[in-house]
């Protein structure tokens, strides 16, 4: 099975991913985790949709989508941390040092689309992305369940194993928890220089 990640500049597949039954319903779009609270709060109904348009327009894409067949499959927020308000300024997150890092904060795989190898294609095409934007380095804050069972409801945030496949490593604690599971600090050092793939086929 062929699955092609590519970035996110498209909005209806975003909304494919995203938007409620009822557009005036306010929900996540996966802003709030990209904005301050003030603007979280601010944004209800359909602005927050007006919001992820926005950001699908711009040159940089607000992350990567995977599709199967040409249907959406998958979504991974990818995006340097410094835009990324409640992780550039958390208190719980650290920093590790100085570098320009890329976040890689959200992982969300469509129903009937799950089991098929959709969420390690993104966070390797989420890699890819960030590797070909310029990021020296890859962030992620999975929760350390030491193979337990996560809450569906906090499962975005990814697992330590899916990472540790993907060449990720633990780089430092967080004072975060997620599900009941401690967050961990997780780091892809990047080669710029490699070969760059947007998409890329997972069996």
């Amino acid at each position: 099975m062929a699955i092609e990640v590519t970035p996110a500049h498209d909005f209806d597949d975003m909304a494919t991913m995203f938007a409620p039954k009822k557009p005036e319903s306010s929900v996540c779009w996966c802003l709030s985790w990209r904005l301050d609270s003030k603007e979280n709060r601010a944004l209800k109904g359909t602005a927050r949709a007006d919001k992820v348009r926005e950001l699908c327009s711009r040159e940089r894409a607000p992350g990567v989508l995977a599709h199967i067949d040409g249907e959406v499959a998958g979504w991974a927020g990818i995006a340097p941390r410094a835009e990324l308000y409640p992780f550039a300024h958390s208190r719980k997150i650290p920093h590790v040092d100085d570098l320009p890092v890329w976040s890689l904060w959200c992982l969300r795989v469509r129903p009937g689309y799950r089991k098929q190898g959709v969420t390690p294609a993104l966070i390797a095409g989420a890699v890819d992305y960030a590797r070909a934007s310029g990021a020296p380095c890859v962030e992620s804050y999975p929760v350390d369940n030491d193979g337990r069972r996560v809450d569906l409801t906090m499962a975005f945030v990814g697992t330590r194993s899916m990472f540790e496949r993907e060449g990720f490593a633990k780089a430092a604690d967080t004072d975060s928890v997620a599900g009941g599971f401690p967050r961990i600090l997780m780091r892809l050092m990047l080669d710029r220089h490699s070969t760059d793939a947007h998409s890329t086929d997972r069996m």
